[in-house]
This record gives C-alpha cells, sequence and structure tokens, in this order.
C-alpha cells in the first residue's frame, strides 16, 4: 500500500449538502428553513432567548466575584519532585526554582508561581525556592534533610519585592 492508495471506508465521508440550488434538488428555494420568521433570515442569534420570558440566565441570582487578587500557582507534590530526581531530570545539587521545574517538564509554563503540596515521598536532600509551601511539605523536606525557602509576600509587599523594594508591613 502506497500514500496515494490511502482511502476512507465506502461511507465514511459524506458530500456537504448544498442549499439554494433549484427545487430538484429539495433543498432549493428556502434551503430547509421553513419559511419566514426570524429563524429563516441570516445573522439570526437567539441563543438563551426565551420568546419574551425573562432567560433562564437572568432569573437565576448571581453568586460570588471573582477575585482580581487572586494569584494562579502551579501545584507541584514532592512525589513529582521526587520521581524527577530519580530520572535524572532534576538536579539533586542545585536549587529547585520555578525554571528547574520547567526545564524538567514537572510543570507545563511558570504562571503567577509555584506551591509546593506534601504529597508523595521525598528521599533526596533538596533546597527549595518557591513561592508558597503547605506544612506538610515543608516537614518532609526539612526531615530529609533539605530546605524550604518561600518568596511570597501579600499585596503592596508582593509588587514592591518583585521591582526588588524592600517590603515593609
Amino acid at each position: 500500500m502506497k500514500l496515494n492508495e490511502i482511502r476512507d471506508n465506502e461511507g465514511a465521508t459524506k458530500n456537504r449538502m448544498r442549499v439554494g440550488r433549484g427545487i430538484g434538488s429539495g433543498k432549493g428555494k428556502t434551503g430547509g428553513r421553513g419559511v419566514k420568521g426570524q429563524k429563516a433570515r441570516s445573522g439570526v442569534s437567539i441563543k438563551g432567548f426565551e420568546g419574551g420570558q425573562m432567560p433562564l440566565h437572568r432569573r437565576l441570582p448571581k453568586r460570588g466575584f471573582n477575585n482580581i487578587h487572586a494569584h494562579d500557582l502551579n501545584e507541584v507534590n514532592l512525589g513529582r519532585v521526587q520521581a524527577a530526581v530519580d530520572a535524572g531530570k532534576l538536579d539533586a545539587n542545585a536549587p529547585v526554582t520555578v525554571d528547574a521545574l520547567v526545564k524538567a517538564g514537572i510543570i507545563a509554563r511558570a504562571r503567577d508561581g509555584v506551591k509546593l503540596l506534601g504529597v508523595g515521598e521525598l528521599t533526596s536532600k533538596l533546597s527549595f525556592e518557591v513561592t508558597r509551601a503547605s506544612k506538610s511539605a515543608v516537614e518532609a523536606v526539612e526531615k530529609a534533610g533539605g530546605s524550604v525557602t518561600t518568596t511570597f509576600a501579600a499585596g503592596v509587599a508582593h509588587r514592591g519585592a518583585a521591582e526588588g523594594a524592600v517590603a515593609s508591613a
């Protein structure tokens, strides 16, 4: 078999129906849209419209809010980090930073920072430089002989720290 001999199975594809091409086609004149009315016209978008009745999305109450100050952090479990060290993707002697985690393929891309979580077993002595860390993660890292440095500061102090200024409370 050659590339130019590859074909779909019989009946797997079907030609598109060209509407409005004469009455003999079976889809001529009105093109399957019926007669007159809003839906027969072009450019009609009536999603959510209920014929003048108050639409469901307006009948239901609004709830909650979007926090514009929320931080979108990557969550990384200790088990994933240990697996990367065992596979040789992460250097156990170098500090584990956001860039190192991206390079090792543990996170796809850096967002607003990394939060270290304590799920999984950590046996290597590692030095972490992350944005946040859970208590269980810090305990597990220190138990293995490593250290955790967090770089998170809330609000204005965080912006100041990002610019290199000294944060004051």
